[in-house]
């Protein structure tokens, strides 16, 4: 197996993500390449030479997907593991994942359930379709995971794919810097004939888009909208693209007007700028295809 980081200003969370890689994992990670987006903070220096990694240096921020494809193409293993530098891989998690990966030949994506560092649930998978998506997928609606199931797509926090599909799919498509990648990439492998699937007993804390924060700040809510929306844009899904804009647009502003009478201004702002994002989001054009990781 092979683990690709990618890391933009990371802090302390890429050098704890690799520890953990060390102490829980086992034998079944050979390899662990960690690609820097031009990082400016310490990261790098706070992560040191650790025995396995293998440090790709990107020179610029590139984004996600394509920090991705440049980190599968420098490694070798027959499986592949995306994992952000803010996840903490919890012991038995690689192995279950794995396991249940090569025991099922029909599953081409698997991913585990994210909780936060105090345990509690996080988003781990999506549904294809806007209205199960902004309905069903919904904190209110969430509940606790306790049996592994055929999902529409996982979030790229942690994603374990087989090299080859990786590569038949044409890896991530750099159209995307980040957020909407990983939709992408689970509708081409379901395109493909294969299932991903969230796998309940393997189970990883995500502290939860931290270089996103630091890139866009009160902003990275309605980046991560955009990201959606250009995935129904550029796959041509134009009515749900219509009937998203108008659904999480009166669900944003809903949902902002409560954040402000409740007294939470910042959380506010964050929401009507996901609203706002809905309202004026123009698709630029499919300047990227994917390519081969």
């Amino acid at each position: 197996m092979s683990v690709v980081i990618v890391n933009w200003n990371g802090g302390s969370d890429l050098a704890e993500c690799v520890t953990t890689l060390h102490r829980g994992v086992g034998g079944r990670v050979d390899e662990i390449v960690v690609v820097d987006n031009g990082s400016e903070d310490d990261s790098l220096e706070r992560l040191g030479n650790p025995p396995g990694v293998t440090i790709v240096r990107a020179g610029r921020n590139l984004g996600f997907a394509a920090g991705v494809n440049l980190g599968a193409r420098r490694s070798s293993g027959r499986l592949l593991l995306l994992l952000n530098p803010d996840v903490r891989v919890l012991p038995g998690t690689i192995d279950t994942a794995a396991d249940y990966l090569d025991a099922h030949p029909d599953v081409g994506i698997v991913g585990p359930v994210l909780v936060d560092a105090r345990g509690g649930w996080q988003p781990s998978a999506g549904r294809f379709g806007v209205l199960g998506h902004l309905v069903l997928d919904t904190r209110l609606a969430r509940r606790p995971i306790r049996r592994t199931r055929s999902v529409g797509w996982i979030h790229g926090a942690f994603l374990l794919m087989p090299r080859t599909l990786f590569e038949a799919v044409g890896g991530l498509d750099e159209g995307y810097f980040m957020y909407g990648e990983d939709i992408d990439l689970c509708a081409r492998v379901r395109t493909a004939g294969y299932r991903t699937v969230l796998v309940a007993d393997a189970r990883a804390v995500h502290y939860g888009n931290r270089s996103g924060a630091v890139r866009w700040g009160e902003a990275r809510d309605a980046e991560v909208v955009k990201g959606e929306m250009r995935f129904y844009a550029w796959t041509g899904r134009w009515w749900e693209l219509g009937l998203f804009r108008f659904i999480a647009g009166l669900k944003f502003s809903m949902k902002g007007a409560f954040q402000a009478v409740t007294g939470d201004f910042g959380a506010a702002r964050r929401t009507w700028r996901a609203a706002s994002a809905c309202a004026s989001f123009v698709p630029e054009p499919k300047a990227h295809r994917p390519r081969a990781g």
